[in-house]
């Protein structure tokens, strides 16, 4: 039998020679971590599009929210009273100058000319019997078998059946005027509204709208059509600058686009612009009147209109997309010699062909980052790539 301490020198021996060989293989192990890590190459750096701005002569406009108007818009009442008795339209046609819309009863009428007529008859005949009696009385006059005061008599006889003739004529002319109402026609071609008074129903009128009438439709002219805008103060001083400078010149020409197009193809000419600024708003109004041989542009409906002021100079240009809000600001992410973003704020103009006009904030030389805006950091390096921006003006003329 063995001593104990033997044994336990044995057990503590090989304690030690594993502890050991864990720390030793720890050991290894930390070190071929190590230089795994150490032969990782480096991140590569994110990969920008960058540019110089597009450099182009442009003119300065003004963009406005207008809304459309018709030129001649009428509410079509009746002159004369009655039963109406057709309606000759079809709602929401387009109708030209002339066209009968409705019809009223024309009897009451027709027996009032005829009544009128009759009185004409009865005038001329008593008009023609004064003369005669005249004419007598002066033949007796002559012969001294009258007196002056008989002649006169008749003289006067004659001018008062006269006057009844007059008024007998007046009144045939008066009753055609209500017979010719009886039917309503278009005052001019336009589109027509909606019926509002159905056929059989008795509706009032007037000549002069001494009392009221019955609205029978309403109906407003298409082409050309009026587009209404309001312009600012300071848009208002800079469109009067503009034309005292260049003064003796034609009407101002105005660029417009429908809300659901993104292209300015319509033209109209500016041909009104108010005498006084709104108080309340601040604001001033201006008209221009546009063609619209298709009929599309129709009263109420919204577009926008861009109207040019200033002489063509040379502005910057970058894509929209390039171009990012910084709450009360714009700024564009730029590229420095040694790669590194720089963001610079600019101030911004309006839309040219999809590009940004850039009024201040770069230079033509600044690199800007046009595609990869997302990796773009201030401070953090890039790399940066050659991009271009196109200007459809030019893909036009090549």
């Amino acid at each position: 039998m063995r001593p104990k301490h033997v044994t336990r020198r044995t057990l503590l021996v090989a304690t030690i020679a594993t502890i050991a060989g864990v720390v030793a293989a720890w050991l290894i192990n930390s070190y071929s971590q190590s230089d795994a890590a150490a032969s990782v190459a480096p991140a590569p750096l994110p990969q920008v599009l960058v540019s110089r701005p597009l450099v182009r002569e442009v003119g300065s406009r003004l963009g406005f929210l207008g809304q459309f108007s018709a030129v001649e818009q009428l509410e079509i009442r009746a002159q004369v009273g009655g039963t109406l008795k057709g309606i000759h339209f079809k709602d929401g046609d387009v109708v030209h100058q002339g066209d009968l819309l409705f019809t009223i009863d024309a009897r009451p009428y027709e027996i009032r000319l005829a009544q009128a007529k009759a009185l004409l008859e009865t005038a001329s005949a008593r008009l023609a019997l004064a003369g005669r009696e005249l004419y007598r009385a002066q033949e007796l006059a002559t012969k001294a078998f009258g007196t002056e005061q008989a002649v006169d008599q008749r003289a006067a006889d004659q001018r008062a059946q006269q006057a009844a003739v007059d008024d007998a004529k007046a009144q045939i002319r008066d009753a055609e005027f209500d017979l010719e109402h009886c039917r309503i026609a278009a005052p001019f071609t336009g589109r027509i509204g909606t019926h509002l008074v159905s056929v059989g129903n008795l509706i009032a009128g007037s000549r002069a709208a001494t009392s009221p009438t019955t609205l029978l439709t309403t109906i407003v002219s298409l082409d050309p059509i009026y587009l209404d805008f309001e312009m600012s103060e300071s848009d208002f001083l800079t469109y009067s600058r503009d034309r005292a400078r260049r003064r003796g010149s034609p009407a101002d020409k105005v660029e417009i686009a429908l809300t659901d197009e993104t292209q300015f193809t319509r033209q109209g000419t500016l041909d009104f612009v108010d005498n006084a600024l709104n108080r309340s708003s601040g604001t001033i109004h201006a008209r221009a009147t546009v063609p619209n041989p298709d009929g599309l542009l129709t009263p109420g409906a919204f577009a926008r209109v861009r109207v040019v002021v200033g002489a063509p100079a040379q502005a910057l240009l970058l894509p929209d997309a390039a171009v990012l809000p910084d709450q009360s600001q714009h700024i564009v992410m730029t590229v420095a010699p040694d790669s590194t973003v720089v963001a610079k704020p600019v101030e911004i103009g309006e839309l040219r062909d999809g590009l940004r006009v850039i009024r201040s904030g770069l230079t033509p030389n600044d690199q800007v980052i046009i595609d990869g805006i997302p990796h773009a950091v201030p401070g953090v390096k890039v790399a940066p790539q050659e991009g271009t921006i196109r200007y459809a003006a030019d893909v036009g003329q090549g």
